[in-house]
């Protein structure tokens, strides 16, 4: 299946965003790289739900954000979907060998942290036995497939952010939690892919 890729990731950028993303565009080659993991798996009931994390409250731009299982690039990664396992495995205790990876994702920029994100789709055929790092993971919040699939769930919200104060932001109301910016436009890409095999 072809991705649909960065239109699909505009739609759920905040309007102020997205001329900082052209803006910030052409520093691509000095940014940082990372690799998440969109996870689905069955929960004990048999019910497909996505994994996502509520990170800790820290000092940085994605304090006490919802996004998905992973982390920075390290050298000793052989790829960024090898650091897509490696953090998802670190992060919520879910071991690399037991995700089977359907397809890497289009990747986003994201400019108050100057990363690229390359974000990549798996399954867990068995309820994983999450185990949280506890220094980074909040909570494991855990979205049944229906839930997300709704389109209730897609909403907009005012927020202040790092970069602006009281601005209106597309985002997703999952589990009562409010996913916006880079995580909700990856969210946003494999919904419609979902949609269109579902």
């Amino acid at each position: 299946m072809e991705l649909p890729g960065e239109a699909l990731h505009l739609k759920m950028a905040p309007i102020e965003r997205l001329l900082e993303l052209k803006k910030l565009a052409h520093k691509a080659k000095s940014a940082k790289k990372a690799g998440v993991m969109a996870l689905f798996y069955p929960s004990n009931s048999g019910e497909t739900h996505l994994a996502l994390i509520l990170r800790k409250t820290y000092k940085g731009v994605h304090s006490a954000q919802i996004g998905f299982p992973g982390g920075k690039y390290e050298t000793e990664d052989s790829s960024l979907l090898e650091t897509a396992l490696r953090e998802t495995e670190e992060e919520v205790g879910v071991l690399r060998d037991s995700i089977s990876v359907l397809k890497h994702l289009t990747e986003v920029y994201i400019p108050p942290s100057n990363y690229f994100v390359y974000p990549y789709l798996g399954i867990s055929k068995s309820t994983p036995q999450f185990i949280l790092q506890e220094e980074e993971v909040e909570a494991l919040v855990e979205v049944p497939l229906a839930h997300f699939m709704d389109d209730t769930v897609k909403v907009t919200k005012t927020l202040t952010t790092s970069y602006a104060t009281n601005i209106e932001v597309p985002a997703f109301l999952l589990n009562g939690h409010v996913v916006w910016g880079a995580t909700a436009m990856m969210l946003n890409e494999v919904r419609e892919m979902l949609k269109e095999l579902l």
